[in-house]
């Protein structure tokens, strides 16, 4: 049959209708591709509950900080107990591409020697030095910062 007559009956040509089926398969096509490829987030390690750091008062016990906290992710005993929270928060803008670290967290608990929790703090990384988000300040070199190091360095898959 002539495109006319395929006119007549109110019908595509077949050439046409077919390039019409390969222009929508290619379009699905490419519409998978790309949504294959979408950004992933990634969260490793321990998720800090909202509002937790705020129903630790100094002077708790630590019943009651692993009530409110859980489980620390490590313990070290520095002058008194230390309870670790330790945490990264990772992207990666399309699925075949590295991971980027965004955040890197340790929340550091001190008791002192009756068990009663003697300060907080929240280190993470700005600007590439361990910096406390609690008092704003940035640790110097001593003991407090190689029990830090290597636990970053641990975070750190690059």
């Amino acid at each position: 049959m002539t495109d006319t007559v395929w006119k007549s009956r109110g019908v595509a040509a077949p050439r046409r209708l077919l390039a019409r089926w390969r222009l929508a398969a290619a379009v699905a096509l490419t519409c998978a591709a790309l949504a294959a490829c979408t950004g992933e987030q990634f969260q490793k390690g321990y998720i800090l509950p909202p509002g937790a750091l705020e129903q630790i008062p100094i002077g708790a016990s630590q019943d009651q900080v692993l009530i409110v906290m859980g489980t620390p992710s490590t313990v070290a005993t520095l002058d008194g107990e230390v309870f670790y929270y330790i945490s990264q928060r990772a992207e990666r803008p399309i699925a075949f591409m590295n991971q980027k670290i965004t955040d890197q967290r340790v929340i550091a608990v001190y008791f002192d020697k009756n068990r009663q929790v003697r300060r907080l703090a929240n280190y993470g990384l700005k600007d590439g030095k361990i910096f406390d988000f609690i008092s704003r300040t940035t640790a110097t070199s001593g003991q407090e910062l190689s029990y830090l190091q290597p636990l970053f360095k641990l975070l750190s898959f690059n």
